[in-house]
């Protein structure tokens, strides 16, 4: 069993469940934080739930090596924003997302009860994706934005996307002399001062997509770094995670075009007051600066990373000489 009898007994009451049937683990948290378990529910409303159990005392390096306070402060934190996340905004999400069922916090632990996506349909998490499954996350992420658009984001990152420079003084200590090094701030600053801002998921990556059997619904979890950002953000780095660099270069107007056509949608549907066009024009030109940004990050944190690509580097070059770098 992976729930301790403590947790088992809040979740039964949470629940308003008769009994556990059982428990199955879906994956430990990254850098062995916690873990993600699947509990089947014998009674109640809930058939099954997802728990995403986390222990404060846990304290690893991850895979590369990054593992010093900072680090690990971060990570508490990412938790206490996807958990204010799931209780506050994510009540509202025009798109799928898990519902909160219960939280609870204590001096050694953070429990999150959610909803199991599985029972809707969304039953498969992809390695590899393309055509609709693509669109599909282009969708998402574009009515997300579209709706969140000038929102607050109380509770959550004042800055979204786990790379972001505030957080990574480390990674960018690290980084080899250049102007990408010397340009950090100007870029950061770029996509901070940017007149419209919305609520970006921060992890957007296939990983973190469910998909319904064909491929066409989606749901999105893992909110641990939602916060303010640019919308670009997030498609940039979702498309990072699923082309390779000649399939980014073919297929980024197209791409793009599709985003912006939702986007557009969105705002006229969510905030008819704000112009569509206006919010397209800053967004297109900082996608080359949200890759920029995130290319910043890999170059400390792995430089031999294979998503720094000639193209990311295009876009990156691109986002200097925009910059007057």
């Amino acid at each position: 069993m992976y729930l301790s009898s403590a947790n088992q007994s809040y979740l039964l009451e949470q629940c308003q469940a008769d009994a556990i049937f059982s428990e199955q683990l879906i994956q430990p948290l990254w850098s062995d934080y916690g873990q993600l378990v699947r509990v089947n529910l014998i009674g109640g409303e809930h058939g099954s739930v997802i728990v995403k159990q986390i222990d404060w005392a846990k304290r690893r390096s991850n895979v590369r090596g990054w593992g010093n306070d900072l680090s690990h402060q971060r990570k508490l934190r990412s938790y206490q924003v996807e958990s204010s996340w799931y209780q506050g905004l994510a009540k509202d999400s025009p798109v799928t997302v898990p519902k909160v069922i219960a939280s609870h916090q204590d001096d050694t632990q953070l429990l999150l009860i959610l909803e199991d996506l599985a029972p809707l349909g969304f039953t498969q998490v992809l390695r590899q994706a393309k055509g609709e499954t693509i669109t599909s996350v282009i969708d998402w992420l574009a009515e997300f934005h579209g709706f969140y658009l000038g929102q607050t984001p109380t509770g959550l990152w004042e800055q979204g996307c786990y790379w972001h420079l505030q957080t990574r003084p480390d990674e960018w200590q690290a980084m080899a002399e250049g102007k990408l090094k010397q340009a950090a701030s100007d870029i950061d600053a770029a996509l901070r001062s940017c007149q419209y801002q919305t609520i970006v998921h921060g992890d957007a990556k296939l990983a973190n997509f469910c998909f319904s059997k064909d491929h066409t619904q989606v749901a999105a979890v893992d909110f641990q770094y939602i916060g303010a950002g640019v919308g670009v953000q997030d498609l940039a780095y979702f498309i990072s995670s699923v082309f390779n660099e000649y399939e980014a270069e073919q297929y980024e107007e197209q791409i793009l075009s599709r985003y912006f056509e939702r986007l557009n949608q969105a705002i006229e549907q969510y905030h008819p007051n704000i112009n569509a066009a206006e919010v397209e024009r800053e967004w297109r030109q900082l996608y080359c600066v949200a890759w920029a940004d995130f290319c910043r990050f890999l170059q400390g944190w792995s430089p031999q990373h294979w998503k720094l690509t000639p193209y990311s580097q295009a876009q990156t070059q691109r986002a200097l000489e925009l910059l007057g770098w």
